[in-house]
């Protein structure tokens, strides 16, 4: 059963918090944190609920600020998702986690396993992005041109990145016939989180996209914890050099690149990474003493 909450942080901004765990806390298995895409709000992946039931599995998640109920945060970085992480978990009683995430948001998870070690006890990242700065990358090349366009814009400043958005549409040539095959069935899901993203403006997405071409505030060669990388070797949105990249940076990572897939149809093998996630780290205990929101 899904639980949807608002948490009032610290500084008087609320994260809009999602939960299928038991609302009286109990042992749930392994607990992983969803890190939403872009434009994403932040419900956990449906998709996934019926491997995440089997393994006993608990979803935590949240609306990244700025969208859906999430008070908007200009000019956040990937870092901030750590102390965001921290105080979902702790709200919810959550001591050890998992983290994983799909497109921008795997690049917000692996900033959290880096910034974490204390917490994060594995993480996953799906067609994620590596560093703007990345050394010896391309970071561009094999990008969609529309895909180019958007970050370019955003390299130039929040001004022209809001220029960009008011005059750009949904580009359908940013994904492979297999992803739109995918968008069509199993992960028709995108439908419930991109349609609400977008129906509250983009100011998310923005910050989303600044984040990406800015210094993450952290360096993934410092995620001590065992990742998961998932790439479609034909992916237009998030070339699969990235991945390639931060499997040679992260200390402890595996890529798994899929020949045949692209940005989205990768994610018929997140059911997989889950049960890897279940294999390798272990069981998420509730902070002694703490009570969940």
């Amino acid at each position: 059963m899904l639980r949807e909450l608002d948490l009032r942080l610290d500084d008087g901004r609320t994260l809009h918090v999602y939960d299928t765990g038991p609302a009286e806390g109990g042992d749930a298995g392994l607990t992983v944190l969803w890190h939403h895409g872009t434009p994403n709000i932040g419900l956990p992946p449906a998709p996934l609920f019926p491997h995440s039931d089997r393994l006993g599995v608990r979803w935590i998640s949240y609306d990244r600020p700025g969208y859906g109920a999430s008070t908007p945060l200009p000019g956040r970085d990937l870092a901030s998702a750590a102390a965001h992480a921290v105080q979902v978990a702790d709200a919810l009683g959550v001591g050890r986690f998992a983290v994983m995430g799909h497109s921008g948001g795997g690049a917000y998870a692996l900033a959290c396993a880096a910034l974490l070690p204390e917490r994060v006890v594995a993480a996953v990242s799906v067609s994620g992005p590596a560093p703007y700065d990345a050394p010896g990358l391309d970071w561009f090349a094999g990008m969609c041109p529309s895909g180019q366009a958007s970050l370019r814009a955003a390299r130039e400043g929040r001004a022209a990145k809001e220029r960009h958005e008011a005059e750009s549409g949904y580009d359908p040539e940013m994904f492979t016939p297999a992803d739109h095959a995918a968008l069509g069935g199993d992960w028709s899901w995108f439908g419930e989180v991109v349609g609400p993203a977008v129906a509250g403006g983009p100011g998310g997405a923005i910050d989303d996209d600044l984040s990406y071409v800015a210094p993450w505030g952290c360096d993934p060669s410092r995620v001590a914890v065992p990742v998961l990388l998932l790439h479609g070797a034909e992916d237009r949105v998030i070339p699969a050099a990235h991945g390639g990249w931060l499997s040679r940076a992260c200390p402890d990572a595996e890529l798994r690149l899929l020949p045949e897939d692209g940005h989205i149809s990768v994610l018929r093998a997140a059911p997989a990474a889950l049960e890897w996630l279940a294999r390798g780290a272990g069981v998420s205990r509730r902070t002694p003493g703490a009570a969940p929101a």
